[in-house]
């Protein structure tokens, strides 16, 4: 029981922290462009053939 005393502060703060850590991510635009990364991958963007 003594150990819930310890063990319930660190996950509020570790489930604080990755509140943080997604909103930041949020603020800074990292889902604006969901799509783009799929399309990027199809994209055939080399000129030249690769060399065997």
């Amino acid at each position: 029981m003594n150990m819930l005393i310890y063990l319930i502060p660190i996950a509020l703060f570790m489930g604080g922290m990755g509140l943080a850590a997604f909103l930041w991510s949020l603020k800074n635009g990292q889902y604006d462009d969901l799509q783009g990364a799929a399309w990027r991958i199809l994209a055939d963007d080399e000129t030249d053939p690769p060399k065997p």
